[in-house]
């Protein structure tokens, strides 16, 4: 008994000095190296944000056509060595770690101008890849799949409404750029949940079915059809030459309210007595597309008065004669006269007959006469006497309000208004608007801000399913899930 005991115990530390060694200094294997790259890329699509999904999904799957092309290739090896591979058959696994290491620098730089170019640079061989495989090897391989977008599902008949849970909505100035709302734990990112509407609402028209397309070689070679599962939705496909069709309920794939969301479908084929497994990968668009505000900065003008006083003229004539002075104002830069509010002021007017005072002496006033210039005042002032002995001298002048145009200027909001997939959306333009800003946040986490001005074309890059269109009286937003970015 103490023998077997000894032997039993010697063994097993014999055993974990072997397995430790091969654990420190063994070369890994072909399927230690698949698994590492399926878990890099499954870590990467769990990190992606809205705007990520949307810009790298066409490197997604290609990264996935060509991981589970190799372990299917590499399925009866895959306890080999990956050392062992000659160097042209671990090109396409360097490939697969180009890519996951281009994927990982556009995540670590979110909205960072060109991520999405470096990272279909690095998956632009994958096509090629894909195509030595089918033409050379003898396992099952696929080419591409459709389609890569899911239409937004069909929810007229249900209302959305607000969960007991949901945290307080923030103020309209904090809810455009901010995260203000967000549940802390699961479910939906906005505290909304669907309750069906009352029994007398018209119900929707029913999600019409995903046709889910694969191209590929030898996915029919084993006896048992393939099969496609998409959550608890399991489907046989329909074989064409080359080719497999499904068609699923489009309710077998996961919707959120407001995100977008990777849905991944396996497709399970026999060949060579073995089950090879694929992922299929899907943007899933939310029921609401998301929302957007509309600020315009208008400027009216209001009209400034002052009043204006000018100065005091003096016209003096000698015994028998009339003299008169002219004298033409312009208004303050700026400023213009109003016509219709002036008015001449004799100040004092003075008469002497034989050096004895007598204003009745002085026939003469204060007029106004004919302009020199658009826009002036000029007004006469007359000392006149009334005999020929008799002197005079008149004093007068002018007071006569002053306008200007004073620009004020305003806001005009439209307020938070939500998108719709089923009909645009339209802003009025104000007629005194001058300048613009647009905020738009799509899918609970793209925010997009733009600006421009009333006399020029502002700068609407493209955005992923949404159309802008903005004239001299509206602006129109028009949410579209046909409205895909090239790939």
């Amino acid at each position: 008994m103490l023998v077997a005991v000894v032997l039993a115990a010697g063994g097993m530390l014999a055993f974990g000095f072997l397995h430790g060694d091969r654990g420190v200094s063994g070369a890994p294997t072909i399927a230690e190296k698949l698994v590492n790259l399926r878990a890099d890329r499954a870590e990467l699509q769990a990190r992606a944000d809205g705007m990520a999904r949307i810009e790298l999904l066409a490197s997604f799957r290609a990264a996935s056509l060509l991981f589970d092309a190799l372990a299917a290739r590499y399925e009866p090896e895959r306890e080999q060595p990956y050392e062992r591979l000659p160097p042209q058959r671990r090109e396409m696994f360097d490939r697969l770690e180009a890519v996951n290491t281009a994927l990982r620098a556009a995540l670590d730089r979110p909205g960072a101008p060109g991520r999405a170019l470096a990272v279909n640079q690095a998956a632009s061989g994958i096509s090629g890849d894909l195509e030595r495989l089918a033409s050379h090897d003898l396992a099952p391989v696929i080419l591409s799949y459709t389609p890569g977008i899911l239409a937004p599902r069909r929810m007229g008949s249900e209302l959305t409404l607000p969960s007991d849970s949901a945290v307080a909505t923030p103020a309209e100035g904090a809810a455009r750029d901010d995260s203000a709302g967000k549940p802390a734990g699961g479910g939906s990112s906005n505290g909304m949940v669907p309750r069906f509407a009352p029994s007398f609402a018209t119900p929707a028209a029913e999600d019409p079915v995903v046709e889910v397309d694969i191209v590929g070689l030898r996915l029919t070679a084993g006896q048992t059809p393939p099969v496609l599962t998409m959550g608890a939705w399991r489907g046989e496909a329909n074989v064409l030459p080359e080719r497999l069709r499904f068609r699923v309920p489009r309710s077998a794939f996961p919707t959120d309210i407001t995100r977008t969301r990777l849905a991944a479908g396996s497709l399970f084929v026999h060949h060579a007595s073995r089950t090879q497994v694929f992922q299929l990968l899907f943007l899933s668009l939310p029921e609401k597309p998301g929302s957007f505000a509309f600020d315009q900065k208008v400027r009216t003008m209001t009209a400034e008065s002052n009043t204006l006083v000018s100065p005091e003229i003096l016209a003096r004539a000698p015994a028998g004669e009339t003299r008169t002075v002219r004298r033409c104002f312009d208004p303050p830069p700026g400023w213009r006269f109003d016509k219709d509010k002036r008015r001449v002021v004799i100040v004092e007017r003075l008469g002497w007959l034989d050096d004895i005072p007598d204003e009745t002496m002085n026939g003469g006033g204060v007029d106004f006469v004919r302009e020199d210039a658009p826009g002036q005042i000029c007004i006469s002032v007359v000392a006149k006497p009334v005999t020929k002995a008799a002197r005079s001298a008149t004093i007068g002048r002018f007071e006569a309000t002053l306008v200007r145009d004073k620009p004020v200027d305003g806001v005009v909001q439209s307020g938070i208004r939500a998108l719709d997939w089923n009909e645009p959306v339209s802003v009025p333009i104000d007629p005194t608007m001058i300048e613009w800003k647009l905020y738009i946040r799509l899918f609970g986490d793209v925010d997009r801000e733009f600006d421009g001005q009333a006399q020029g074309s502002a700068a609407l890059p493209e955005i992923p399913f949404l159309r802008i269109t903005v004239d001299d009286k509206s602006l129109t937003l028009r949410a579209d899930p046909e409205a895909a970015p090239a790939p």
